[in-house]
């Protein structure tokens, strides 16, 4: 089910989580994930980390918990340190494990850095990645 008609049928409780900076603490997101099922969220996200730093992981969760909470999902996806070809991969991955809800940002720069800089044949802004999407 699309967010966007969820919201607007009633109001909503959901819940976002922050991948972990390791593989290790994977299962503890899982682990809270099914603790807090029992408030029957309307949807969680899942965020993809500073600067892009847990992408990895944002995708192993979010297809985790559509594959077996039975909870609606959003993946967040940043523009940050990706080719559009690598950002295009990551849609059909998530496109391929049912994830129907992504919200797309430009991300901020990574750590260290004071500036956005899109990465060589990346997308530069949020809203060339949404066009790409929306494609």
């Amino acid at each position: 089910m699309r967010i966007k008609d969820i919201l607007k049928s009633t109001r909503t409780i959901s819940c976002e989580f922050f991948p972990p900076k390791t593989a290790d603490g994977i299962p503890g997101v899982f682990r809270a994930v099914d603790r807090l099922k029992a408030f029957s969220p309307d949807f969680v996200s899942v965020t993809y980390g500073a600067g892009g730093s847990t992408r990895a992981f944002t995708e192993e969760i979010t297809t985790g918990i559509k594959r077996d909470a039975d909870l609606e999902v959003m993946a967040h996806l940043t523009c940050v340190g990706q080719t559009k070809e690598a950002v295009h991969e990551v849609l059909e991955r998530l496109e391929q494990a049912g994830i129907e809800n992504v919200i797309a940002l430009r991300g901020d720069p990574p750590q260290g850095q004071i500036e956005f800089s899109p990465a060589e044949d990346g997308f530069p802004h949020a809203t060339d990645l949404i066009g790409h999407i929306r494609e």
